[in-house]
């Protein structure tokens, strides 16, 4: 009866867990995966607490039955707390991680550190588990059911690390106490207090698989919604692009790195010539839908550093980093007017527009956003006057129009 509730708790259990395996890193937006992986590495209290716990437990039973054995466990256990606690302040070092592949690299070793400490405390339960001394069992199934409570509180957030760890620490229990069961008897109930405890350790086991999964699909409800939202913020709802708020930041970014390799970084203010009039013409979901078009067209121009944002209405940010010279801002703008200016096709409509653009450039005329805007504008407002479809940068005149004080580079 206990082996088939018991493997009835697990099946259940497991077949709901490995459904989550394409819920993972696979198919989690990328700042969900990071976060996640962030609460793995921040573990360093409650690891170094079941360490020391491990390594007293060990020498003060190694003492008692005078085992060389557990003497050794308790090395391993300071040597594998030791290497984990190393880990996470490597991990921390080297934060913050960006790419999908150092996360999952990182992932695996926090998982490799887990799954040694699972081992060492299912080692020391089948060690035990041969003496007849109930209250070392006590205190040695405690553990096991403190390690479980931990890393399904603080770990259900990378279910495949969490359920390789409660298993390795729980199975090798379980059958260490079904065949303590068969043993003489040595008090009365022998057999059935173990069976009993037996079944105890698997059927939370499996109840802790479960709350596991509920915890995971919480975490990545709340975590995923919270990226929305964060998102939403800073995107624009039209196209997808950056808006004002997440361009500011990008470039905060890019100016620091621009700052210490000595780049320049160029700000095209872009304009739509004819977008007025299509407006009018065809009504606000066509003018949308070329919006649209034209914020995808953007994307494919430009490298994967450089930032595309909209602004509102039909005016658009190419933010440029990483160039040495004027002249590579230059040609993309260029390319930018001849791109945009080609055909677009809109509900079987074909409708023509041009764009006008103002660049202004980083140190040359500042460091500061809201100044490169100013001065790229008034460079834009000279190309549109100048004929439109025109590329021109902006100049000191352009910062005294826009009352602007000179450029301190």
């Amino acid at each position: 009866m206990v082996e088939t509730m018991s493997r009835s708790n697990y099946s259940h259990a497991m077949m709901s867990a490995l459904r989550l395996r394409f819920l993972d890193s696979e198919t989690l937006p990328l700042p969900v995966y990071r976060d996640f992986v962030d609460m793995l590495f921040g573990m360093r209290f409650p690891i170094l607490g079941l360490g020391t716990v491990f390594v007293g437990i060990c020498l003060l039973i190694s003492r008692a039955l005078d085992s060389k054995l557990l003497l050794l466990l308790a090395v391993l256990g300071i040597f594998i707390t030791l290497l984990r606690l190393v880990t996470i302040r490597a991990y921390h070092r080297a934060s913050p991680v960006l790419r999908i592949k150092d996360l999952r690299r990182w992932e695996s070793r926090y998982a490799i550190g887990n799954f040694a400490s699972a081992v060492l405390l299912a080692l020391l339960n089948v060690i035990i588990l041969q003496e007849h001394n109930p209250l070392l069992h006590l205190i040695t199934i405690s553990l096991v059911f403190s390690f479980g409570a931990g890393i399904v509180a603080r770990t259900s957030v990378r279910p495949l690390v969490c359920l390789t760890g409660l298993l390795t620490a729980t199975v090798p229990t379980v059958i260490a106490l079904l065949l303590h069961a068969t043993k003489a008897k040595v008090f009365l109930l022998h057999q059935e207090l173990f069976l009993i405890e037996a079944f105890i350790v698997a059927a939370i086991t499996g109840l802790s698989i479960q709350t596991m999964i509920h915890l995971y699909r919480s975490a990545v409800q709340h975590h995923t919604a919270r990226y929305e939202m964060a998102k939403l913020a800073r995107t624009d709802a039209l196209t997808g692009l950056s808006n004002r708020l997440l361009l500011r930041e990008l470039f905060q970014e890019r100016a620091a790195t621009a700052v210490r390799a000595r780049n320049i970084i160029a700000l095209h203010y872009l304009d739509l010539d004819g977008f007025k009039a299509i407006n009018d013409q065809y009504g606000h979901p066509t003018g949308d839908a070329l919006l649209e078009q034209v914020a995808r067209r953007l994307e494919g121009m430009v490298r994967i550093d450089d930032v595309v944002a909209r602004l509102g209405g039909d005016e658009f940010i190419v933010l440029q980093t990483g160039i040495s010279d004027d002249s590579e801002a230059e040609l993309l703008a260029r390319r930018i007017i001849r791109e945009i200016s080609k055909p677009y096709c809109v509900e079987d409509i074909s409708m023509t527009i041009s764009v006008s653009v103002g660049i202004a450039t980083a140190p040359k005329q500042g460091v500061e956003l809201e100044r490169l805007l100013t001065c790229a504008d008034a460079a834009l407002y000279r190309a549109k006057k100048g004929g439109k479809a025109r590329a021109m940068f902006c100049v000191e005149s352009d910062a005294a129009d826009a009352k602007l004080p000179a450029s301190a580079a």
